[in-house]
């Protein structure tokens, strides 16, 4: 017999433990892969065509959030043909999590990454079930599509809700066909992908009018549309790729058309750049949508030679951006008008003060462009530095304190309600207190939340600090101890000429060495 009786209250406490574990295990869809060694990793995610892994810690408030949407969108992609794995890795685990988020440089939790055939690139979708499902989707499976007729291209091409690059190729050896596939399979994210080899379907490209009207279209070709929604009498419907560019640049390049529509994953618009707030929303109103947007395209049509970028953004999604221009909201909210910004190459801001109408719109532009606008800045009252150890800038004294000075520059950029900046206030006040007579060296401090931030300078938390050296005039993010010691021997060691009072290790020099 077994060491336990099948009657016990022992064995049936055992098999109600088993039946939990081993239920739990088979009810967690995600794979751990967190006791791996960093090689065995690399040959794991190597083996899969693709996959998504999530680098977590078991404390964080956002990875928890994640966790059961994770879990949801790998039950769903496990019944895919083909499917698509979902895997973790806990950074905190010693026996190789820790070493295998080391080795792929994981800073923040969670760090979201697609990984196909081994290859790493960041995740920049959606953090719900849905939208992970939906991206993991689109990357999965062969990288175009295949049609087998001319006629089932042009009812996609008429109704197609989304970037389409269509290739129509005579045979599969075609050198055209090659490089279309190649681009396709590592850029998918960019567009839908269909195509068509001549040799293997019946009907004649004749049929296809909406196209084959074009006598610049031809078979081997490649030529991206634009969605339908998007289409408009300024600007063609479609483009034919020339081969003149990179075929993924061509894309890029061309995806949007004069007018981009941005949407929530959106990054920030190439300066210089003109954009346009309202209520957008292609799903729920898209003829609302494009009665504004058609206004932009028209004034837009107008300056497609020029350098500037034009966009719409839903005004909703993007309240924290027009915070930032002075604008009155209520006011903008009240006459239910779009509103206007503009950014120029150096990152100075410019808010249309009409109300919306084409004139308005298209002399804010031309004004724009001409350099005859009053940017807006944020700024508190400039103070008094004189005499002050740790100098004080706001928007107003920027370049003149930092941009332009004649001397290196240690900033600390901060929030008055930080815990970790009050924390370093009184170090940052002695750094300077110690550093007060040198002439070439200046410590200085920016309450981020109440004034510009210039571009040149990347602020997503604080407290941030920079070195920004006299002869380069490019900012160095400071990663160091934050103890005056530290701070100290760092500022001694990049000054652009030697300190008076400190040798290049951050000691103090003797009296005969001064």
């Amino acid at each position: 017999m077994g060491i336990f009786s099948l009657g016990s209250p022992v064995t049936i406490l055992a098999l109600y433990a088993f039946l939990f574990f081993t239920s739990a295990r088979a009810s967690d869809s995600v794979i751990d892969y967190s006791n791996l060694s960093p090689d065995a990793f690399k040959a794991e995610i190597g083996s899969k065509d693709l996959m998504l892994v999530k680098f977590y810690a078991p404390w964080c408030g956002h990875c928890k959030r994640l966790a059961p949407e994770y879990e949801e969108a790998a039950k769903k992609l496990a019944g895919d043909d083909p499917a698509v794995p979902l895997a973790k890795v806990d950074c905190t685990n010693e026996s190789g999590g820790k070493d295998i988020c080391g080795q792929h440089e994981v800073q923040g939790y969670p760090t979201v990454k697609i990984f196909r055939s081994g290859q790493a690139s960041d995740y920049d979708g959606g953090r719900d079930a849905d939208s992970i499902v939906k991206k993991m989707r689109s990357l999965a499976g062969p990288p175009s599509k295949e049609l087998d007729s001319f006629e089932k291209l042009e009812s996609l091409y008429k109704d197609t809700k989304n970037l389409l690059v269509i290739g129509l190729f005579k045979n599969a050896d075609d050198s055209l066909y090659k490089q279309f596939w190649e681009t396709a399979n590592q850029n998918r994210d960019l567009a839908n992908y269909v195509h068509i080899i001549e040799d293997k379907v019946k009907d004649k490209f004749e049929k296809l009018v909406t196209l084959g009207s074009d006598k610049n279209v031809k078979i081997p070709s490649i030529t991206l549309a634009r969605p339908s929604f998007y289409r408009s009498k300024f600007e063609p419907d479609y483009l034919v790729f020339d081969g003149s560019d990179e075929l993924k640049d061509w894309i890029q390049d061309n995806s949007n058309g004069l007018v981009v529509a941005r949407d929530p994953s959106s990054r920030d618009v190439p300066k210089p750049n003109v954009v346009v707030y309202y209520n957008v929303d292609y799903e729920r109103d898209p003829k609302g949508t494009n009665y504004w947007r058609n206004r932009v395209l028209k004034v837009a049509s107008k300056y497609k030679d020029h350098d500037v970028t034009f966009a719409i953004s839903n005004v909703g999604t993007f309240a924290s951006e027009l915070s930032e221009y002075g604008l009155d909201m209520a006011k903008l909210s009240k006459e239910q008008s779009p509103a206007v910004v503009g950014k120029d190459k150096d990152g100075k801001k410019y808010a249309m003060q009409e109300k919306f109408s084409v004139d308005a719109f298209d002399k804010f532009v031309q004004s724009f462009l001409d350099g005859k606008l009053e940017p807006f800045m944020k700024s508190e009252e400039e103070p008094d530095n004189h005499d002050a150890a740790v100098k004080v800038a706001v928007g107003k004294n920027f370049d003149k304190l930092v941009t332009n000075s004649a001397k290196d520059v240690f900033i600390e950029f901060y929030a008055p309600w930080c815990g970790h900046c009050k924390s370093l206030a009184p170090t940052w006040e002695e750094l300077g207190n110690k550093l007060k007579e040198e002439p070439g060296v200046d410590i200085v401090k920016l309450d981020a939340t109440a004034n510009d931030v210039p571009d040149l300078f990347t602020v997503h938390g604080f407290p941030t600090l920079y070195w920004f050296p006299k002869n380069t005039k490019t900012p160095v993010k400071y990663e160091g101890s934050r103890d005056l010691k530290d701070l100290l021997a760092y500022v001694a060691k990049y000054a652009t000429d030697e300190l008076e009072g400190y040798d290049r290790e951050g000691v103090e020099k003797t009296r005969d060495e001064l």
